[in-house]
């Protein structure tokens, strides 16, 4: 196939390039379910003319069906587009870059996406979408998932397919661990209960703070209920996170002064899990909070990591280095910034 791809492409440099944008098309209109002519072309940054020729086409062949409310992509169209991938993975040179960052961290797997999620919705969406099929390829009955919160993990929840072949009635998901202070759509409570109704199973929640005082854990873990739960969740086979970068990461929990400039002279580029790391993967402060430790990283049969964005590549770097990870998907800017600094 590989060898096939690179012929066409010196004989035929156009006809790649017209497959590019008909796939870029069908997929946009398949991520937003139902889009108008003008907001597609902005986000595609395409004339409404050359647009207009292209979705003519693309109805034509039955793979998309126009509305009067706009246009939204076929039953053929959605199997086309499935059938595309692996070869448009190979049309854009990402088939490389999964194998040479699998190898280089000795992970089971790595899935990109095209696109820069810093800049583009569509590929945040992309992002989201292969953080779900990355899950429900692992996940089974009675398992046990602990999910982070922030806006990566919320677009994988909104991903999940309503539609699975068959409830996961006897799977649970839970937090990973207390709720940071943002809103209430990007906390892990949400995103668990949003998932867990996505695929048919139950869910567990964890009421209480994401950052506590020593006094405060000690007297939360006192409690019954709550240690009951703390256990149920460090018994998660599956641990799905994203990654954070970290000085955004003590803005968002509006860390005091002092220890803001502990956690920069200690040199973090990350944050996952409550933890931040330095580029070398190590340790350099970590936050008291009830929920997933890291021995129970450790210990989980399937941690998927979830990040994108040119941005975010030395965090996650950093996060790869701490070696825990066994599934990464991410998005082709900060796949290419990894490598380029490999």
């Amino acid at each position: 196939m590989r060898k096939l791809l690179e012929i066409q492409q010196q004989l035929l440099p156009d006809l790649t390039d017209v497959l590019k944008k008909r796939y870029a098309i069908l997929h946009q209109v398949m991520l937003t379910g139902i889009v108008g002519r003008r907001s597609l072309a902005v986000s595609l940054n395409m004339t409404e003319r050359v647009l207009r020729a292209e979705t003519d086409l693309l109805k034509a062949q039955g793979l998309l069906e126009i509305e009067s409310t706009g246009m939204r992509i076929s039953e053929a169209g959605r199997e086309l587009l499935e059938e595309l991938e692996p070869i448009m993975e190979e049309l854009l040179g990402l088939s490389v870059l999964e194998d040479r960052i699998r190898d280089v961290y000795g992970l089971r797997q790595v899935v990109i996406v095209p696109g820069d999620s810093d800049t583009s919705a569509s590929t945040k969406q992309n992002l989201g979408r292969a953080g779900a099929k990355a899950l429900l390829s692992v996940i089974r009955e009675n398992d046990i998932v602990a999910v982070t919160g922030g806006f990566t993990l919320a677009e994988v929840a909104e991903q999940l397919s309503p539609t699975f072949p068959a409830p996961l009635k006897d799977a649970w998901f839970v937090p990973a661990r207390g709720g940071l202070g943002e809103n209430m759509e990007y906390q892990a409570n949400s995103i668990v209960s949003t998932m867990a109704k996505r695929v048919g199973a139950q869910y567990r929640l964890l009421h209480v703070p994401d950052l506590l005082r020593r006094d405060a854990y000690e007297l939360l873990y006192q409690d019954q209920n709550v240690r009951e739960i703390v256990d149920f969740i460090r018994r998660a086979r599956i641990i799905i996170h994203g990654i954070g970068d970290a000085m955004e990461m003590v803005r968002r929990r509006r860390l005091d002064p002092q220890t803001v400039e502990e956690i920069r002279n200690a040199g973090a580029v990350a944050e996952s899990f409550g933890h931040y790391f330095n580029e070398d993967g190590q340790t350099v402060h970590h936050m008291l909070t009830l929920g997933l430790q890291l021995e129970d990283i450790a210990n989980a049969e399937v941690v998927i990591g979830i990040a994108g964005g040119r941005s975010k590549a030395k965090s996650i770097h950093a996060v790869l280095k701490f070696g825990q990870e066994d599934i990464l998907v991410l998005d082709e800017a900060a796949a290419r910034e990894i490598v380029k600094e490999l």
